[in-house]
């Protein structure tokens, strides 16, 4: 049993980021409609979507170092998903504060953006994310040549800001935010040209860190 489970796994591991994914949110409407979202279900609403939004764009941060590091090739082909499915939560998060907490009243949201600057490093985190959404497929990555790396390092930046929000968000127990920071700075420098090769050349001395489809 446990041998046809792993083996499943190895096959489909690359669907299974969908459902890992969409979990939060199936669970969130759920609560919505049996009436289980505190007193408070609009806070909890915003928060339930933000955490899942910053997860996912670390987890799509690591799939790089994962390649350098141990060379699983096949972990570069979450990336795309777990970046879409991160910028759907914090698109969620985003409509939840303007449109249901705020109902679209520009002066007060104007006014909050100016008052708590959380607000506005997540604006514009989700602003920078945006197009690289946008340019997320292979026909814009074909359009846009060596452009389009470069226009996707906009999330090394929108990271950190995410973590920022985050942090400036929770104020006074900081600790679970500055975990997730650690992670976007290990992530971010595991990145670092200099990092890389000195990775890849261990690989290539040291059998046991290469892939396994890679062994004789």
């Amino acid at each position: 049993m446990r041998e046809a489970t792993l083996k499943f796994i190895q096959r489909n591991w690359t669907h299974l980021v969908h459902p890992f994914a969409l979990a939060p949110l199936a669970l969130l409407i759920l609560d919505f409609f049996n009436d289980n979202l505190t007193a408070n279900p609009i806070q909890a609403a915003t928060l339930r979507t933000g955490l899942p939004a910053l997860v996912l764009l670390v987890l799509s941060l690591a799939a790089t170092p994962l390649n350098t590091l141990f060379g699983w090739k096949r972990v570069l082909t979450l990336r795309r998903p777990l970046g879409l499915y991160a910028f759907l939560y914090a698109t969620i998060h985003m409509l939840i504060f303007f449109v249901v907490d705020y109902g679209l009243d520009v002066g007060l949201i104007w006014e909050t953006i100016t008052e708590k600057p959380y607000v506005l490093v997540g604006l514009a985190a989700i602003l920078l994310l945006l197009p690289l959404a946008i340019t997320s497929t292979k026909g814009w990555q074909r359009r846009l040549g060596k452009r389009w790396k470069i226009l996707h390092r906009l999330v090394y930046i929108a990271a950190p800001l995410v973590v920022v929000h985050f942090v400036w968000l929770v104020k006074s127990d900081i600790r679970e935010p500055l975990l997730y920071g650690a992670a976007v700075v290990l992530l971010l420098a595991l990145r670092l040209p200099i990092i890389r090769r000195l990775f890849r050349t261990r690989r290539r001395v040291d059998p046991a860190t290469r892939p396994v489809e890679n062994r004789t």
